[in-house]
C-alpha cells in the first residue's frame, strides 16, 4: 500500500537561522537605531564616590548651555517609587530598593545623581560635565565579610540571611571519620555584551499611550512593573524588544535609566533616548558572582560524601534590584549539583556593600556553586589519597535514583530532578575524547618539565522556569503563518526554533512561519526568556498551539474535502490525503479564506485560522554536563594558555542542534573570562579599577580555544511534551571548576586554586610558595 506523502521532521533538525538575513545586511535594528521626530537625547550625572552624603547639586551651567531641555535631581522625580522587585513587593526588602536619583545618600560609584535633557546627544554629554556636584565623602563599605553597618535607619547592610538543608548536619560531622574544609572566593564579574543598554520612551498623547524601545529579555514583566511604578494601567504601557546585541541576564532587567526616559517622555511629551557608554555598563550594569564560601563536608574513609555545611557570603553592591534574593537563594538550593547528600546545611549572608549593585549572570549561582562543589570533591580526593574520578562516580546519583526530590528550593520551587545518567555521560565523554591516550600525553609532557593538568567538573542545570507560557498561531490567506509569543530573542535563535516547532506539528517550511517576540501589545501575557527557559516554555507552548492549529485546519479540509480528519495530513503547506498519493488537496491558505467571516464554511467555528496553546508545569527540568580542561601554567609569568577544552552535555532532545552548540561555544568563552581575567576590582575609597577594556580583560579569539562538543541526547523529560531541556547556560556553568582543578594538576599542588578569576598575579604568588616549600 502506497504510504502516500511524507513531511519532513524539522525538529532535531540544523536549519539555517531565520534571524541573520536583516542582521547580515545591516538592516537590523538595535536600540540605537530607533529614532523618533523631536527626540531629546538624556545623559545620566553620576556619583564620583562610593558612599557620601549629597550637600549640593548645581545645574546653573548646564541649564544654560544652548540646547538644553532640562536637568533634574531627585527634587524632579519625587513622586517616582524607587525600582520595584520583578515580583511585587518584598517588604523585609523594601528598603533596600534603588531610588531613580540619588536621594540624600549615594552609595556607589556610577550611582544616578542628575539626569540632562537636551537636543542631541553631544549637548547633553557637555552638560552633564558641568552639573557640579558637592558631596562629603563618607567611609565604604566593600568587605562583604566585614561586621554589617547601618544602611539606613533601622535597616543593617546585611538585608537577609538564608537558610536551607536537611538532616542533622551536626550529628553527621560530629561522628565522622573525615572532615574537609576550604575557603573559596569567586570574583565580581558580569555580563559584557557588545551592545550596551539602550532605551528609548515615547508617549502618545493622542492614545494615552507610554512606549518603551529597546527593551529586553522580560517585556512584559517590565511592562507590569513601569505601571506599578508609575500607577497607569498596563494596557496604557507599551514595551517593545528590538534586535538584541547580546544579554546574558544583566540586559532587559528595569534600571534606573529605564524609568526616567518613560517619565520624562510623559512630562515632555517628547520622545527621549538614552544609549549607555561603555564605562558607564561597566560601573552601572548589574555585576555578579562575588561570593566568599566556608564549606565543609563530612566523608567516610571511602570518600563517600555524608553531609556538606556552607556558610557564603554574598556581595549584592549597593542596593538590591529587580531579582530580589534569587541569586544567593538559588546558590544554597543549587550546591550539591549531582550528588548524592544525605545532609546538608546552607546559611547564606545577603549584604550589601559599596559597589555596583548585583544581581544575575549567565548561570547564576550556578557557576559559583559548581566551582566550590567540585573543588570540595578535588580535595576530599586529595586529602583521602582516592582518584577524583572515583570519588565523583561514588557519590553520583544513579539513573535508578531518578526521579530525585531534594528539599531544596531554587526559584521558588522544589528540586526535583527528572532524568539522567550522570556517570554514564562522563565515561561517553571519556571515550570520545580518548581519555586513557589524554592522560598518557599529559603525563609525558609533565615528566619532560612542562606544567600542563587535565581539569574535570561534572554539573547539574535547571532549565525550562514556569509555571505557564502561552502562544497564539494563524494562518492567513496566503498560507504564511505567525507565531506570536510572549517570550523574548537575545540572539540565541529564539525566532528559529519556534518556526521549526511549529512547522513540524502543523507540516509546513519552518520558512513560513513568522515569529512575534517582545510585543506586549500583541500578546498579553509572557515572562521573556531567561533561567533558560524559552526553549522548554515557550516551544512547549507552540508545540500545543500547533496542534490545536492543526487539528482545526484538518476539521475544516475533512468537511471541504467529504474525508474524515484521520485520513488527511498536512505536508508543506497542503492537507492531502494520507492513504494514497494524489487526489484532491486544499492548502492552509485556501482554508483560511473559507474561515473568514460569512463564509457557510465557518458554520459554528470561531472565524479565521488560528489556535492558542498554553503549557504549563509543576517543575523545572535539570540537563546535566561535565567539562575536561587542558591547560599549561607558564611558570615564568603566571599565565595560563588553555590547549585543548571538552564538553559534553545531556540535552535530553535538541530542536536545533547547531544553536545548542552554539550557545555552549559562547558561554564557554565567557566562563573562561571569570576564570582567568574577568574581575571587578576597587580600591581602598570603592573606586572601581576597572572601567574600560583596558583594565576589565576579556578573553581573546587567541586566548579561547574552540571546545570539542559531545551533545547527547539520551534522557528526554517526561515534564513536557517534547522531551526537551534548556541549553542556554551549560557552555558557562563548569568552567570555572574545570580551569582551577587542570591547574591544580598541573602545578602539582592540590587545592591550589581558592579564587576566581586566577588571575597571572595569584598563580605567581601560588608557584612562590610552590618554590619555598620544594
Amino acid at each position: 500500500m502506497n504510504a502516500g506523502p511524507q513531511r519532513p521532521p524539522w525538529i532535531g533538525q540544523s536549519v539555517e537561522r531565520l534571524e541573520d538575513p536583516p542582521l547580515v545586511a545591516g538592516r537590523g535594528e538595535f536600540a540605537g537605531d530607533i529614532n523618533f521626530p523631536h527626540q531629546l537625547h538624556m545623559r545620566i550625572v553620576r556619583s564620583a564616590h562610593a558612599h557620601g552624603r549629597i550637600v549640593a547639586i548645581d545645574a546653573t551651567a548646564a541649564r544654560a548651555l544652548p540646547g538644553v531641555f532640562a536637568v533634574w535631581t531627585a527634587a524632579n522625580v519625587g513622586d517616582v517609587p524607587p525600582i520595584d522587585f520583578r515580583e511585587g513587593s518584598i517588604p523585609a526588602l523594601d528598603p533596600y530598593r534603588q531610588p531613580v536619583l540619588a536621594t540624600g545618600i549615594v552609595r556607589y560609584v556610577g550611582e544616578p545623581v542628575a539626569a540632562v535633557f537636551a537636543d542631541d546627544p553631544y549637548i547633553a554629554e557637555d552638560a552633564a560635565d558641568l552639573v557640579a556636584l558637592e558631596i562629603e565623602e563618607l567611609p565604604p563599605l566593600l568587605d562583604v565579610q566585614a561586621a554589617p553597618e547601618e544602611f539606613s535607619p533601622g535597616h543593617p547592610t546585611e538585608a537577609a540571611l538564608i537558610r536551607q538543608g536537611y538532616g542533622d548536619v551536626g550529628a553527621v560531622f560530629r561522628s565522622a571519620p573525615h572532615v574537609v574544609a576550604l575557603e573559596l572566593a569567586i570574583g565580581r564579574h558580569s555580563g559584557v555584551p557588545l551592545e550596551t543598554r539602550g532605551v528609548i520612551g515615547r508617549y502618545d498623547a493622542s492614545r494615552g499611550i507610554l512606549e518603551l524601545h529597546g527593551a529586553a529579555k522580560v517585556p512584559h514583566r517590565n511592562q507590569e512593573l513601569l505601571s506599578r511604578m508609575l500607577k497607569i494601567p498596563p494596557s496604557a504601557v507599551h514595551v517593545y524588544e528590538s534586535h538584541v546585541g547580546g544579554g546574558f541576564g544583566i540586559r532587559g532587567e528595569i534600571y534606573p535609566e529605564d524609568v526616567l526616559v518613560c517619565v520624562a517622555a510623559r512630562t515632555f511629551k517628547r520622545p527621549v533616548k538614552w544609549i549607555e557608554d561603555r564605562r558607564e555598563h561597566l560601573i552601572a550594569a548589574n555585576h555578579s558572582r562575588q561570593q566568599v564560601h566556608k564549606i565543609r563536608a563530612a566523608v567516610d574513609v571511602a570518600g563517600t560524601i555524608l553531609a556538606i555545611d556552607d556558610e557564603y557570603f554574598h556581595d549584592q553592591g549597593a542596593y538590591i534590584r529587580t531579582h530580589a534574593m534569587r541569586v544567593v537563594h538559588m546558590t544554597a538550593g543549587i550546591l550539591p549539583g549531582p550528588y548524592r547528600v544525605p545532609a546538608y546545611r546552607a546559611v547564606g549572608h545577603f549584604r550589601l556593600t559599596n559597589k555596583t549593585p548585583a544581581a544575575t549572570y549567565r548561570a547564576p549561582g550556578r557557576y559559583e556553586t559548581t566551582f566550590v562543589r567540585e573543588r570540595l570533591v578535588d580535595a576530599i580526593a586529595a586529602q583521602l589519597g582516592i582518584d577524583r574520578i572515583d570519588v565523583r562516580r561514588r557519590n553520583a546519583i544513579t539513573p535508578d535514583e531518578l526521579p530525585y526530590k531534594r528539599p531544596l528550593e531554587a526559584l521558588g520551587e522544589n528540586i526535583y530532578m527528572d532524568t539522567g545518567d550522570y556517570v554514564g555521560l562522563l565515561d561517553k565523554q571519556f571515550a570520545s575524547i580518548d581519555w586513557p591516550a589524554l592522560k598518557a600525553e599529559v603525563n609525558k609532557r609533565r615528566a619532560a618539565g612542562e606544567l600542563i593538568g587535565i581539569g574535570v567538573a561534572m554539573y547539574l542545570e535547571k532549565s525550562g522556569l514556569g509555571p505557564t507560557d502561552g502562544v497564539r498561531i494563524s494562518v492567513d490567506t496566503s498560507g504564511m503563518v505567525e507565531v506570536v509569543t510572549g517570550g523574548a530573542s537575545l540572539g540565541q535563535g529564539f525566532e528559529t526554533v519556534m518556526a521549526q516547532v511549529a512547522a513540524d506539528a502543523l507540516g509546513v517550511d519552518y520558512r513560513k512561519c513568522r515569529v512575534i517576540h517582545g510585543q506586549t501589545d500583541r500578546i498579553a501575557f509572557g515572562i521573556g526568556a531567561h533561567a533558560s527557559r524559552a526553549t522548554v516554555m515557550t516551544a512547549s507552548a507552540t508545540h500545543i498551539a500547533a496542534l490545536n492549529l492543526r487539528k482545526k485546519a484538518l476539521d475544516v479540509a475533512a468537511e471541504l474535502l467529504q474525508a474524515a480528519p484521520e485520513a488527511l495530513d498536512i505536508v508543506d503547506g497542503e492537507v492531502v490525503r494520507n492513504d494514497r498519493a494524489g487526489g484532491a488537496s486544499i492548502s492552509l491558505g485556501e482554508i483560511a479564506q473559507n474561515l473568514a467571516p460569512g463564509k457557510k464554511t465557518l458554520g459554528g467555528r470561531e472565524p479565521g485560522l488560528s489556535a492558542e496553546g498554553w503549557f504549563k508545569v509543576d517543575h523545572q527540568v535539570y540537563p546535566y554536563g561535565n567539562h575536561i580542561a587542558v591547560v599549561r601554567v607558564d611558570e615564568e609569568t603566571g599565565g595560563v594558555a588553555v590547549e585543548r577544552y571538552f564538553i559534553a552535555y545531556d540535552i535530553g532532545r535538541a530542536i536545533n542542534p547547531a544553536l545548542v552548540k552554539a550557545q555552549i561555544v559562547g558561554g564557554y568563552a565567557q566562563g573562561l573570562g571569570g576564570a582567568l581575567s574577568e574581575e571587578f576590582i576597587y580600591n581602598e575609597r570603592g573606586d572601581p579599577l576597572a572601567v574600560t577594556f583596558a583594565d576589565y580583560l576579556l578573553p581573546a579569539v587567541h586566548e579561547t580555544p574552540a571546545p570539542e562538543v559531545l551533545l547527547r541526547e539520551d534522557y528526554t523529560t517526561p515534564r513536557n511534551p517534547l522531551g526537551i531541556k534548556g541549553g542556554g547556560e551549560s557552555g558557562i556553568t563548569g568552567v570555572g571548576a574545570a580551569i582551577a582543578s587542570a591547574i591544580d594538576d598541573a602545578i602539582g599542588i592540590p587545592g591550589a586554586v581558592t579564587q576566581l578569576p586566577v588571575t597571572p598575579q595569584r598563580l605567581k604568588a601560588i608557584l612562590a610558595q610552590r618554590k619555598r616549600q620544594q
